[in-house]
């Protein structure tokens, strides 16, 4: 009896076990191999990461060297042998704008060159200018406190270098500047939390502080101030001067010269002004305006498919930058991987069941503008904007403007994969909260715990053009990536080189996403997919708002 249950026993385990191996996701491993051999062995990475960072450079959207860095991927995705790549324009956008000189200097009580850097969408010197100094202190909240601090300065502001800002403090070091996600830090990113109905408080914030930081740069210009020098942000400092921001929207510009300084010298000319010594500088800033960028474009290429070729499977980051570095963590690293995952796959000659379609999108530092227009064009959209602050935006993540129209096309996109966040390699995966595409990453992960790659986080992460596929209904993902020294040194700064770029980090990220590239294309089912988020309710107006009338328009900074 006993045997016999024994044997029985044994039995059904071995069918169960049959059953689980029969529905196990299927990895072609020996292609696997051929990924790994071709992009660690024959790697042109770091090849295509200098051409678009040194030969290129800087590309904030609506510059010149944006629209050089489209037509040279283009050009680069057909040198690799994909096919139908091409511009594809999205609109409206705003002003284009580019820097081409930049020198400020101390000549009083001292002569010193000072760090410096304009802010995108400031207008330039119009040749050297030389002029006091006087310190403004203006407190944006609340509103009212703001009234009284601009009225303090009323009248006194003609003819100077206005030095704005809050006294930073400068703190040393103590946490490593660069850093590799341990065990302990995974478990915390395994960890979900519940969200909220509505989790804007923050958003609602940074377009609330938006508007009177509109209202402070139009009361310095009709104040008739030569320019408006601010300290970088960060305690760290160290040279690093972290440049963004800035509005792009016809109208909008900001009417006076706007210098971000390295904040160890903006702490020095703030003690002189304090101690009443007069502080004499002089700027010399040319900025060009390009009133030809309302049209800008995306970078698409394909590999095509073969019996599912009308199914699509895609790939992308974010081709803009923003200035005063290269753009080379945020998001060239982004770029190039995806540039090599589909050139491996060229060069290994595959023959995928879907058509593989890479995307480089522009726009993405100025809220995923690229990828959030590519997807209305082809995919689904929300209803236009009523926010004045985001009329003529794209609306696909935006739930408060209505439901989501869906287009024919959208059903035929099985997965979207997206790389932005520096140059630190693969650990994981952001599951964006689909639970069904859990067992399908752990086998596509297994070959890869050798290269760190082992966690699966069910919660959502942000702030990248996945989002833009996501809020659509298409499976869209993010990887899980080192941090390195992407947040405390070069993310939207002046250190956003290529030396900053980490060449066997980079070769990981290429092999493992161009093995999720090919596995999605020869899978035989489609990706499982997520309900489409509901719409929300237009966000009450805080008391402020309600009491105060809106400001007028000026530079967003």
């Amino acid at each position: 009896m006993l045997n016999r249950f024994t044997a029985g026993l044994a039995l059904a385990c071995f069918a169960f076990a049959m059953c689980c191996a029969a529905q196990e996701e299927k990895v072609d491993l020996d292609m696997v191999s051929k990924i790994r051999y071709e992009g660690f062995r024959n790697s042109k990475i770091m090849e295509i990461a200098s051409g678009l960072m040194d030969g290129i450079g800087p590309r904030l959207t609506g510059s010149p060297n944006v629209k050089r860095a489209n037509e040279w991927t283009r050009d680069k995705l057909t040198e690799f042998g994909l096919v139908n790549a091409h511009l594809e324009s999205w609109s409206p956008f705003g002003r284009g704008w580019s820097n081409e000189y930049v020198n400020v200097r101390m000549l009083s009580p001292d002569v010193a060159t000072l760090i410096a850097y304009p802010r995108p969408w400031s207008p330039g010197t119009n040749g050297v200018v030389q002029a006091a100094v006087v310190r403004v202190e203006i407190h944006l909240t609340p509103q009212s406190e703001m009234a009284r601090d601009m009225a303090k300065y009323k009248g006194k502001l003609a003819g100077k270098i206005v030095l704005y800002g809050d006294d930073p403090e400068i703190k040393l070091p103590v946490e490593p500047l660069a850093d590799r996600l341990d065990d302990k830090a995974l478990a915390g990113i395994n960890l979900y939390t519940i969200p909220s109905e509505r989790n804007e408080q923050r958003i609602r914030e940074l377009q609330r502080r938006g508007r009177l930081q509109r209202t402070l740069a139009k009361f310095f210009a009709d104040e008739q101030a030569l320019a408006v020098v601010e300290h970088s942000r960060g305690s760290i400092g160290g040279g690093t001067v972290y440049v963004d921001g800035g509005a792009y929207k016809v109208g909008q510009t900001v009417g006076l010269p706007w210098i971000i300084m390295a904040v160890e010298q903006w702490n020095r000319i703030a003690r002189l002004v304090k101690q009443k010594k007069e502080v004499q500088l002089e700027l010399n800033v040319k900025n060009t305006f390009h009133d030809d960028a309302m049209t800008q474009y995306d970078t698409i290429a394909e590999i095509p498919g073969t019996d599912k070729k009308d199914e699509l499977v895609m790939l992308g980051a974010h081709l803009d930058s923003w200035q005063s570095g290269t753009g080379a963590t945020d998001n060239g690293a982004g770029s190039v991987v995806m540039m090599e995952a589909v050139r491996i796959l060229k060069a290994l000659g595959i023959k995928p069941r879907r058509t593989i379609r890479i995307g480089l999108w522009t726009g993405e530092e100025q809220g995923l503008l690229g990828s959030q227009w590519y997807v209305a064009q082809h995919f689904g959209s929300r209803p236009p904007s009523k926010d004045p602050d985001r009329q003529g935006d794209p609306s696909v993540t935006r739930r408060e403007n209505g439901p989501m129209t869906i287009k024919p096309e959208q059903a035929k996109v099985s997965v979207y994969f997206n790389v932005d966040n520096g140059s630190g390699k693969i650990r994981g995966v952001f599951l964006q909260e689909n639970a069904a595409v859990q067992p399908i990453f752990e086998s596509w992960m297994k070959p890869f715990y050798d290269l760190g790659m082992k966690t699966l986080a069910m919660r959502n992460t942000g702030g990248t053009d996945h989002l833009s596929f996501d809020a659509v209904g298409i499976p869209g993902f993010q990887f899980i990536q080192d941090p390195l020294d992407y947040d405390t040194r070069t993310h939207h700064s002046n250190m956003d080189v290529y030396d900053r770029l980490q060449a066997d980090d980079l070769k990981q990220m290429a092999v493992i996403v161009a093995t999720f590239v090919y596995n999605a294309a020869i899978r035989d089912q489609m990706f499982p997919r997520k309900p489409i988020e509901k719409e929300l309710p237009p966000p009450p107006r805080d008391e402020e708002e309600q009491a105060a009338p809106a400001p007028p328009m000026g530079p967003g900074l």
